[in-house]
């Protein structure tokens, strides 16, 4: 049987009442996540659990790699049931790792499966789930239906195809796709195929003209339902002056290579530039720092992107986020920002800079994004909410999100709402905080949904 007991995580009994009187059941608004849309359209039934599981979910790739598994068995051309099980011995080990976790209340959440995942057990459960799989029809509808999801927000290229959410519309889910707005790969003028991705908005020659075509974009998005976007940046460049940024655009159009230096200047400007346009539709601005990607070129080219070789970056561009911010507030085009940040050791230096652009506009106007991609584990949720309750307000949290490409990652929400519980069972007991829990369970619901649902006016 699994070690994963009803009390999994939750340290006391305060943090055990705070849980399952007021977290457990309320409702997930996933406000940024990878899940390919189509595939939600679709809604095909998966044909094993490999399909479900490990099929494109890079976080369990990084870990079989750790453990030393030739790539053939995580993306190569072993079969689904030979990657499973190696999965299923790699997880054995794993002690402390949040997917040593996941997986294993993934298994029981959605398979009805308490098996101990380990390589003795791995062909036991992978035929329990592939019956179960069959037996339910399971298709990802099913999935986020069972998981209580009530908004979906997918991150979606500039360029990318809409109506695929009109469709979804039509389908009577019991949840909500939603477009959110990426421009990063107009954003990363560096990048080899950066001008096969610019004619996709057309002929484009100036920076404005790609100013004029992105908020054209942006209009259709908004039509589709869109209340977010995204900008994903290694580091805050300073913001430059439009004429310089411009100069270095036509030169990456007419075929030329740009400088470090010159891809800075236009990623200053344009960052400026999209952070002004945001504000003016009102859209929230989901600013996600301090990945330094596609560390291994070799795979890069073997794999693509998103395949598990990014790590965090060391850049400490804080004085020049002050100044985009500082520059964005006195022209009264700061819109709502969650700021995501990769590396902990700028958690209060970030969370205090937010701190002084808050205004009456919104509750935590300014956010400081929950624990994301390499801290959303254990150690990083504490530390995240540490900082959080020490430099900010905890009460304007908007809680916890996917940022995943797999359906099976719900449990994410309920792992941080357990840790979320015990931090404060932990303080109630300590006699550092009130000890009425029906005041403090309505402080988890907002955090959990409500505070979300608020910022990003979706009800």
């Amino acid at each position: 049987m699994s070690y994963i007991k009803d009390n999994f995580m939750l340290k006391n009994k305060t943090a055990e009442k705070l849980y399952f009187n007021y977290a457990k059941d309320m409702p997930i608004i996933d406000y940024h996540c990878h899940l390919p849309e189509k595939q939600i359209l679709e809604n095909k039934p998966f044909n094993d659990i490999f399909e479900i599981w490990l099929s494109g979910d890079h976080y369990k790739w990084r870990l079989m790699r750790n453990y030393g598994i030739d790539e053939e068995y995580i993306t190569g051309n072993k079969s689904n049931k030979e990657k499973f099980t190696t999965y299923c011995k790699v997880l054995s080990t794993a002690f402390g790792n949040p997917l040593y976790h996941w997986s294993q209340v993934e298994l029981k959440e959605f398979f009805n499966c308490e098996l101990e995942i380990n390589e003795e057990n791995a062909e036991q459960i992978w035929d329990w789930c592939n019956e179960y799989i069959k037996i339910n029809d399971t298709t990802p509808q099913k999935l986020i239906e069972q998981s209580n999801v009530k908004y979906v927000f997918t991150t979606n290229e500039i360029f990318d195809d809409l109506t695929t959410f009109t469709k979804i519309a039509k389908k009577g889910y019991k949840f909500k796709v939603i477009p959110a707005f990426r421009a990063d790969k107009i954003m990363n003028i560096e990048a080899e195929k950066y001008n096969e991705f610019v004619d996709k908005l057309g002929d484009i020659k100036t920076l404005n003209e790609l100013e004029n075509a992105i908020e054209e974009r942006l209009k259709e998005f908004i039509k589709a339902g869109c209340v977010a976007a995204d900008i994903a940046l290694q580091a805050v460049c300073p913001v430059t002056e439009k004429a310089d940024a411009n100069k270095v655009f036509v030169k990456r159009r007419n075929g030329e290579n740009v400088t470090e230096e010159e891809s800075n200047t236009f990623k200053g400007y344009l960052t400026y530039f999209l952070f002004k346009l945001y504000a003016k539709y009102n859209i929230a601005t989901e600013l996600h720092v301090g990945a330094m990607r596609n560390n291994n070129s070799v795979m890069l080219k073997k794999l693509g992107l998103d395949t598990g070789y990014d790590s965090i970056a060391e850049d400490n561009s804080i004085k020049y986020m002050s100044r985009l911010f500082d520059r964005l507030n006195s022209e009264n085009s700061l819109p709502k920002t969650i700021v995501f940040n990769l590396n902990p050791k700028m958690n209060t230096e970030i969370m205090t800079l937010i701190g002084s652009f808050q205004s009456g506009e919104a509750k935590g106007k300014l956010q400081y994004g929950p624990a994301w991609w390499f801290l959303d584990n254990k150690a990083g949720m504490y530390k995240h909410l540490e900082d959080l309750t020490a430099t900010g307000h905890i009460g304007a949290f908007v809680g916890m999100l996917t940022d995943s490409r797999s359906f099976l990652s719900y449990p994410r929400h309920h792992y941080f709402r357990r840790i979320l519980c015990s931090y404060l069972g932990e303080l109630i007991e300590n006699g550092e905080m009130t000890n009425d829990t029906e005041f403090v369970g309505k402080v988890v619901k907002d955090i959990c949904y409500n505070n979300a649902i608020n910022y990003f006016g979706v009800e």
